[in-house]
This record gives structure tokens, sequence and C-alpha cells, in this order.
């Protein structure tokens, strides 16, 4: 690992030296910002619509409403056109959680500007490694995540997979980022 001065990894060092998105034909990519509680229908939203795709777990509004204020939001002007979320595993992990783009806004790199930005997230909290379990681990590995059998990671097995239809037969990738130690008070609320 290298460290920078205040003990964080390379993936903290230089996490603000990456766009946040690129452009497809000319086009910029989408803005993101934090979500708020009002983007809570939105998130629901987008997030149920995609999970037809087989890629998402089920959210309640409900649930998104408690946590809208984790989550980053991909916005063309108003409209929200993608999502993602830093979720707490606990005090030194944290996961990429509900990460959706809308077809029409994919190949701009709004994807990986959610991503960046909750790596960034993740520094700011000063958790010590960052986890995401998805279909397709290629972006993610350009990032610096590294694969991983899905049983090391505890706490997302515990927090999800246990009442997970598809526990025996996932074909997700688990993947970890270690963003260095977790300091004293690191938060994971």
């Amino acid at each position: 690992m290298i460290a920078t001065l205040d003990g964080a990894s390379a993936a903290c060092a230089v996490i603000g030296t990456h766009s946040t998105g690129g452009t497809r034909s000319g086009v910029p990519a989408p803005a993101i910002r934090a979500a708020t509680v009002d983007d809570a229908s939105r998130l629901h939203e987008l997030i149920t619509d995609h999970r037809v795709e087989g890629h998402l777990l089920s959210r309640s509004l409900a649930e998104l409403q408690a946590h809208a204020t984790r989550f980053f939001v991909a916005h063309d002007g108003p409209a929200i056109v993608g999502c993602g979320e830093l979720a707490p595993l606990d005090l030194c992990t944290a996961e990429v959680r509900s990460l959706v783009v809308e077809a029409a806004f994919r190949g701009y790199g709004t994807g990986t500007g959610l991503v960046r930005t909750i790596i960034a997230g993740a520094c700011a909290r000063q958790f010590a490694r960052l986890v995401a379990f998805t279909h397709d681990p290629v972006p993610f590995v350009r990032m610096g995540f590294s694969i991983l059998p899905r049983l090391w990671v505890p706490e997302k097995i515990a927090a999800d997979c246990v009442t997970c239809q598809r526990l025996r037969d996932c074909a997700q990738y688990a993947l970890r980022l270690d963003l260095g130690p977790a300091r004293t008070g690191a938060t994971g609320a």
C-alpha cells in the first residue's frame, strides 16, 4: 500500500485527480451531487425499474427515505439519471450499493463518476475498505478494486446475502478496495 501523509492508501490520495465523467459525441456526462430525502421517490423508481435486470436488491421506499442522504445521484439538469449508495457495513467497511445508471446515460462515465464520488466519500468518512458486489467487475477493477471470494466479505453476507434467494447460486463478484487503516473516530453513520 502506498501511504499518504494522513495514512490513507493511494486510492484516497488519487481519487480527487480523476474526472467525475467523460463525454460521448461531445455531450458532457451528467453532474453528480449528494442525494436528499426529496430524491427518495426517484431513487426507488430507478432501483425498482432496474431490478428487473436481476442485478439489484429490492429496496423499499421507506428504506430509501431513511437512507437517502447516503446516496449520490447523477443528474442531467433536474432529471436524476443514476444513483449509488455509500452504505456502511461496520465501522471499517462500507459498500457501493444500488449503483444504477439509466441506459441512455451509460457510456458517458456516469457510473465511474458515481463510484469515484462514493470512494471519495468513503475516504472522507475514514473507512478502511470499500466493497462492491457486481455482475460486471471490469469497471471496478479499472478503479483499483480487487476480486475476492464472497465469503471474505462477512459484513455483506450478514447484512444482505443470508436472506437472498440467490445465496447458493449467486453470480456476483465480490470486490474490495483498501483505503487505508480506519482511523479513530471513523464514522459509519
